[in-house]
């Protein structure tokens, strides 16, 4: 995703370079002919492309709005993801007693926040047509790994190893019956979020409604240059490539927001927020705590012990 708050031009026309170069042809032929051959001065009202240019506009800024909402549902459920994986890895060092319990507890804390990491990388490559399995090894162990390349859905099967061991934890008694059910409802939303995700990727924007809009541009942008050509001379090749690059930039920026898990510089930036997850819960995982100890003199000094 473009972070920059000053986009390069370059790369704002760059998308559009091939409908300037086809409409800038068009008006220069337009004017030449006009201006040369007095049998062919052909002009029409400038209210007609007037009217068909509002008429666009207003289809344009709907689609806008619809591919925007989507793009703010997809932002509004990895802020979800967020959250939730916060949650899971306090409710994990919370509910177990890291400080003092065993090392098959601090083992079960530490393998189920890794793997939450895991799953964020694997849902966001997946979602992007990626390989969701690459780069999991340095948070998964070997058998983690062999079980979900079984999967064609890579964080579905990373949240079943999650509810097992779970269970597991629950029947060796490091966790109450209303602990186990607060963390599965944690695994649920998820479950939620990712099926969410998964619905804004595979729920095509209607293609009649695109290409319908694409013509109507289209017979504007062909009208404009007799409507305005009587009143602007040679100059109307300017203003059509302007006003056409203004209609052309609307229509591209609503074709990219529509689609916010395709791997461009507009998508929702999954691949940063996983990394701000996999920071947070790794400074989770780190965080020390202190056994007192006693010094000469009545002062205490503080050790430092690490999970990980």
């Amino acid at each position: 995703m473009l972070l920059k708050e000053n986009i390069p031009i370059k790369y704002i026309f760059g998308k559009i370079k091939n409908e300037i170069i086809m409409v800038t042809v068009y008006a220069v032929l337009i004017a030449v002919v006009y201006n040369n051959f007095h049998f062919t001065r052909i002009s029409i009202p400038i209210a007609v492309p007037t009217i068909l240019g509002t008429v666009i506009s207003l289809l344009l800024a709907f689609k806008s709005n619809q591919a925007y909402d989507r793009w703010w549902e997809a932002r509004t459920l990895w802020g979800a993801i967020v959250n939730d994986s916060r949650t899971l890895t306090r409710q994990l060092f919370t509910y177990i007693d890291t400080h003092y319990g065993t090392d098959e507890e601090r083992a079960f804390c530490e393998r189920m926040a890794k793997r939450q990491i895991a799953w964020c990388h694997a849902l966001s490559r997946q979602l992007r047509g990626e390989d969701a399995i690459r780069g999991l090894e340095k948070f998964l162990s070997v058998e983690d790994i062999e079980h979900i390349k079984m999967y064609s859905n890579v964080p579905m099967a990373l949240l079943e190893l999650q509810g097992l061991d779970l269970r597991n934890a629950f029947k060796l008694g490091w966790i109450n019956e209303f602990q186990q059910v607060e963390m599965d409802a944690t695994l649920t939303r998820f479950s939620n979020h990712m099926g969410g995700c998964e619905r804004i990727k595979n729920t095509i924007f209607p293609a009649t409604y695109s290409v319908y809009i694409h013509f109507s541009l289209i017979l504007f942008i062909m009208l404009l240059p007799f409507g305005l050509i009587e009143f602007f001379g040679i100059v109307e090749v300017p203003v059509v490539i302007a006003i056409a690059c203004s209609f052309f930039l609307i229509e591209k920026m609503a074709i990219h927001l529509q689609d916010p898990f395709e791997n461009r510089p507009t998508d929702t930036p999954t691949t940063t927020i996983s990394r701000t997850i996999e920071r947070d819960v790794m400074q989770m995982l780190k965080q020390n705590y202190k056994q007192e100890e006693p010094v000469g003199g009545g002062l205490s000094k503080s050790k430092v012990f690490y999970i990980l």
